[in-house]
């Protein structure tokens, strides 16, 4: 195994691993720890190019820090990404590779279940490295994905509240843009509540499943944005509102479980500009990590995880009026209060 400690500014640590044997090829990136160790999923995915890589692992890991200050959990941000495609590359040495990289790190960064990545690999990579959690044990813990689906309907319910006056979601409309695991369980709870679904996916066989199940109107990726809806719902891969987009959008509301939704910064004050109310990603999906979080903090309860995901309505809820109150966009201001959080953890170290 060879690591470089690659010199990023800003970022705790990031470190490039290779492994020949396996054909590992590997980014690991703690964007900062002050709350704790970094933690964060690992995605398989076939970058580019390495800087397509190591991008992408920076944006996810800066996210993590924001994430984990404001679901409470006491972790620092931290994400992985493997080159590799997961549905012809991934192999038993290749994740075994990969534990050895996580147990390199000695504690730094905890590892868990994102694109690409199943339970199952997670167990093959807990059998090199106790630095991993996102695994069913006994009724406790296990794939994020429900958990994190919840969150978000909870979280558009909060939003739809604020933006539409609307009680709930029932006959409201919303475009779902992919429908994998996390998608697909938030099409169900939207479904579930007399919501209207239009869905679009490269995966022509989820597509077909929503329609059947949940008597949605399928698009195409491209169009979903330009879906005449309530709420657009980015679920996909990120960078769904980028310059090119954002013009062709009709919601009054973003509330989706991608990461990285908006493509640049700016596009914070473009949406809100335009009237539309943004449900900062690693606020709304944050449930995910926080089960995650609170299996590795060994205080995983139902009635926890419940609680937890309830109050991701109120934090949207909180960040919504003081965005108004502060006349800012709806991100600046979870970005600022996730920094006040950090802040007063190493005032307090």
């Amino acid at each position: 195994m060879r690591s470089e400690v690659l010199d990023v500014a800003g970022w705790r640590k990031v470190v490039h691993f290779e492994d020949a044997a396996s054909g590992l090829k590997a980014l690991i990136a703690i964007h900062d720890a002050s709350l704790g160790p970094g933690c964060g999923g690992c995605r398989i995915y076939p970058y580019a190019s390495f800087e397509d890589g190591l991008e992408d692992v920076k944006n996810l890991s800066r996210g993590m820090t924001f994430k984990n200050a404001l679901g409470g959990i006491p972790f620092g941000g931290g994400k992985a990404v493997i080159f590799a495609d997961p549905k012809t590359e991934k192999t038993p040495e290749l994740l075994r590779a990969f534990g050895a990289a996580v147990e390199s790190l000695d504690g730094l960064y905890y590892t868990a279940e994102d694109s690409g990545v199943t339970e199952a690999d997670l167990e093959i990579v807990r059998s090199v490295t106790k630095y991993v959690a996102g695994m069913e044990d006994k009724g406790v813990g296990g794939n994020p994905s429900p958990f994190t689906a919840r969150g978000v309907w909870r979280g558009m319910q909060a939003a739809a509240r604020h933006k539409l006056g609307a009680a709930s979601l029932n006959g409201l409309s919303v475009s779902v843009l992919g429908v994998g695991a996390v998608g697909m369980e938030l099409a169900r709870l939207i479904h579930q509540e007399g919501g209207k679904l239009v869905v679009a996916d490269v995966n022509a066989n989820a597509v077909n499943e929503a329609v059947e199940r949940f008597g949605a109107e399928a698009v195409s990726p491209e169009d979903a944005i330009d879906a005449d809806v309530d709420i657009f719902a980015p679920c996909a891969l990120g960078g769904a509102i980028n310059p090119d987009s954002i013009g062709r959008l009709k919601a009054k509301v973003v509330a989706g479980a991608a990461n990285n939704q908006l493509k640049t910064l700016e596009m914070d004050k473009a949406l809100a500009e335009r009237g539309v109310l943004y449900c900062p990603d690693y606020v709304i999906n944050a449930a995910g990590v926080i089960s995650v979080g609170l299996e590795i903090l060994g205080s995983w309860t139902t009635d926890e995880m419940n609680a937890r995901i309830d109050k991701i309505g109120d934090t949207l809820s909180e960040i919504f009026k003081r965005a108004e109150a502060e006349n800012a966009p709806i991100g600046a201001v979870a970005d600022k209060m996730a920094l006040e959080v950090i802040s007063k953890a190493k005032k307090a170290a």
